[in-house]
């Protein structure tokens, strides 16, 4: 499957007349208002984690898409000052909806898979991610499933890179899960299988071995 009709499959979950932007933005954003496609894809993707998840794909489909036509970047000045606002509030987001903020970091985290400046992740958002990660792993977190498994979801995706850009932080940030790992707080059996398996995930240098995939997983299906 294609890029293009996997970008307009997930445009699916929206109303008739948000798919005509968003398909519009996507083949023709010199014809729609791109800080409005913006807002669009942020609003949908705190209140879907599923489409949180690859909305980084559709992201970075649009600044392709107008850096070739008009070789301006409005999309992404629009995305990342909204990305901004969103983060400074992120207590409050927490605060007000758990799902939202889970899928606000699922979001942050697919927009750094995917954007890109010479080829390179984009330094400004290194540390709101980190942030973000730091806070799914302190123990009030981590006795919330949820957010121990966008934790380590994340990681899985990012953690390589972004200790790249900054391994201090990713040490840091290790110290972290692996004292709510062995430390006596209300963690559930699936969590502290998830808070092993990534500690031993970057142990490995970000891979998984075969046997280690089936054992952590023949654990979570059970």
């Amino acid at each position: 499957m294609g890029e293009t009709s996997r970008d307009e499959y997930k445009i699916q979950s929206f109303d008739a007349e948000t798919q005509q932007l968003l398909k519009t933005a996507l083949k023709d954003p010199g014809a729609v208002d791109l800080e409005k496609v913006a807002n669009v894809v942020v609003d949908h993707s705190l209140q879907d984690c599923v489409f949180s998840k690859e909305a980084g794909r559709m992201c970075y489909a649009i600044i392709q898409a107008e850096s070739k036509q008009a070789g301006q970047s409005v999309f992404r000045r629009g995305l990342l000052d909204r990305l901004q606002r969103e983060y400074q509030a992120r207590e409050q987001l927490r605060a007000r909806s758990r799902q939202s903020w889970v899928c606000y970091v699922t979001f942050i985290c697919s927009i750094f898979d995917y954007l890109r400046v010479n080829n390179m992740p984009m330094m400004a958002l290194v540390n709101p991610v980190y942030d973000c990660l730091f806070q799914l792993a302190q123990p009030e977190s981590l006795s919330r499933e949820e957010e121990v498994d966008c934790l380590v979801l994340q990681l899985h995706r990012v953690g390589e890179q972004l200790e790249k850009m900054n391994g201090q932080r990713m040490d840091e940030l290790f110290v972290l899960i692996r004292d709510g790992f062995l430390l006596p707080i209300d963690l559930s059996s699936l969590a502290r299988l998830l808070l092993l398996e990534i500690i031993e995930f970057r142990a490995a240098g970000w891979k998984t071995t075969p046997a280690a995939h089936q054992y952590y997983y023949s654990e979570v299906l059970d």
